[in-house]
């Protein structure tokens, strides 16, 4: 089989040209070149020059194509990085994690649970859940989660607030104070031990 495949390569090589330096280009018959490096690097170009497949020694592949992408195969880490020509650059991982820059400094990150994680350049960062739920983390710290039941918790570092769907909000400030506001109109505050203050 191996003989039969080194019989074929030969058969297509229509030219070869052995460089002082080492190198060997060669031309095939379907007008492809294949230059190959001491290094045992290896440079593959398309017949209408427009595609170039580089094969590093390390197991690392470099394509070049016609539309100008440029897809970079990190064998040790099993990782692709797609570069794009809008600057858009593309990194999948072994574990089907999947991240994508844009040049605008904004990240997604799709990760195998299908959670998906934006991270803005101005510094706002939003998870989306598989569940509905979705956590935003504003510059400052600040933190809303929006529950896929319609409940909504607030972090800040003065206070931590959940609001529920039917109106009661219960909020814990961070003296340890306590204040739940019911739908009704009720309103119960807690110092921070825990004792009732107030019931109306």
């Amino acid at each position: 089989m191996l003989h039969q495949q080194r019989r074929k390569h030969e058969e297509e090589v229509q030219e070869k040209i052995e460089h002082h330096d080492g190198k060997v280009e060669e031309v095939l018959s379907d007008g492809r070149r294949i230059l190959t490096f001491r290094d045992g690097t290896k440079k593959e170009i398309s017949a209408d020059k427009r595609m170039t497949t580089i094969s590093f020694s390390n197991g690392d592949v470099k394509k070049i194509m016609p539309d100008q992408r440029v897809i970079y195969y990190y064998s040790d880490a099993q990782t692709t990085h797609t570069a794009y020509p809008d600057g858009l650059e593309v990194l999948q991982f072994p574990n089907n994690q999947i991240e994508k820059h844009y040049p605008d400094g904004t990240q997604e990150i799709v990760f195998p649970d299908h959670t998906v994680k934006c991270l803005y350049s101005d510094g706002l960062k939003e998870t989306f859940f598989p569940d509905g739920t979705v956590v935003t983390v504003e510059k400052n710290g600040d933190k809303i989660v929006v529950f896929s039941d319609g409940q909504r918790e607030i972090h800040t570092a003065q206070f931590r607030r959940r609001e529920y769907p039917d109106g009661t909000v219960k909020t814990v400030f961070c003296n340890g104070r306590q204040e739940t506001k019911y739908s009704t109109g009720r309103v119960q505050i807690k110092d921070e031990e825990g004792n009732l203050i107030l019931d109306k």
